[in-house]
């Protein structure tokens, strides 16, 4: 048999040649801008220009969460060609979980018109208004490796808006993602919870709480009826109520990381890496965990976890507290507001 004499120098080299490839794998997966043309390079000219917009355009504001008429293709125009590369651009940006996420919301939608069985209930093209095609797709300038550009995907309990520089997502929100039924109760989906962890962490922690830290933490016996930001374009000054997480034994830290993750582990990991460090350097010590309404499921609720750069909500009230709906907003860089004012203001130097 023929030995093979491998030297230090050789052993270097190869492990700085995995090292680069797995850098370059990774700013490849970053790069958002080559899904997002191969999905436009599937469209004709007359879905491309329903689909594109410019990226100062006020539509890419337009956030919403209700089944409504909305700008955009949906996967009523495409072929299985353009409903793969559309799904592939969705994929490039989330998680496996958000991704997960977003199909078992649209499927809930074949839930939601075998519960309500109404035929009448139509939008105004005459189509369903529960439907999980009904999801939109739009682009704000031009997709690029360099330049700044974003997009968003919407449909009834969906919003999810990028925005990438430089290759990279550099925002992911305002992000919302809800679900009706919370729990679904009949039929072949029966015992479904899209939203579990959402849920069960956000119960876990404040039943976790002494009473006295109770006291702190919920700020109302009745929940509000909605998420406070609800679809406007600002998040708002809310006021920062609740127990601080430094006001956390070790226990209750480690459900309310878990908790935290869950929601910022929705996005592809190179972005969830950086909002996580962005959220750290904020400092963990200063988010909240605020709570009102019932400690009991089945019963109206709702939690926030609040800080100097994050707002995340859930609220679940709704159909006798078995509607979700949550949101996730960076009060500094929601629509990638920050980065884009920096933008300009390097052009117009």
């Amino acid at each position: 048999m023929m030995k093979v004499k491998i030297n230090a120098h050789t052993i270097k080299q190869a492990a700085f040649t995995m090292v680069c490839l797995f850098l370059l794998g990774k700013a490849e997966a970053q790069d958002i801008s080559k899904k997002a043309n191969a999905f436009l390079q599937t469209l004709s000219q007359e879905l491309k220009e329903k689909t594109l917009f410019t990226l100062e355009d006020e539509e890419r504001y337009n956030m919403n969460y209700v089944p409504m008429p909305r700008e955009g293709v949906t996967f009523h125009d495409f072929d299985e060609t353009q409903k793969r590369a559309a799904l592939d651009l969705l994929k490039a940006c989330l998680s496996k979980q958000g991704y997960e996420k977003t199909l078992e919301i649209r499927s809930l939608e074949n839930v939601l018109r075998t519960i309500e069985n109404d035929d009448n209930d139509k939008m105004p093209d005459g189509r369903p208004r529960r439907d999980p095609l009904n999801y939109h797709f739009c682009i704000f300038g031009t997709p690029s490796p360099t330049e700044v550009w974003g997009w968003r995907f919407e449909g009834h309990h969906i919003s999810l808006n990028f925005t990438s520089d430089d290759g990279k997502i550099v925002s992911a929100t305002p992000t919302f993602l809800g679900s009706n039924p919370g729990i679904v109760k009949e039929g072949d989906s029966r015992g479904k919870q899209v939203l579990k962890k959402e849920s069960m962490l956000g119960f876990a922690l404040v039943n976790s709480l002494t009473a006295d830290q109770l006291k702190i933490a919920k700020f109302s016996e009745e929940a509000p009826p909605e998420i406070i930001t609800a679809n406007h374009r600002e998040a708002g000054d809310i006021e920062k109520e609740g127990i601080a997480y430094g006001k956390l034994d070790q226990a209750q830290k480690k459900t309310f990381m878990k908790l935290l993750q869950v929601y910022v582990g929705n996005y592809i990991f190179d972005f969830s890496e950086t909002l996580m460090a962005k959220i750290e350097k904020a400092g963990i010590e200063n988010l909240h965990f605020a709570w009102a309404g019932s400690l009991k499921e089945g019963k109206a609720h709702y939690y926030r976890i609040h800080g100097p750069m994050l707002l995340i909500e859930f609220d679940n009230t709704q159909n006798d507290a078995n509607h979700m709906h949550t949101a996730v907003r960076d009060l500094t860089n929601d629509f990638a507001e920050d980065i884009l004012k920096r933008h300009y203001e390097m052009e117009h130097r």
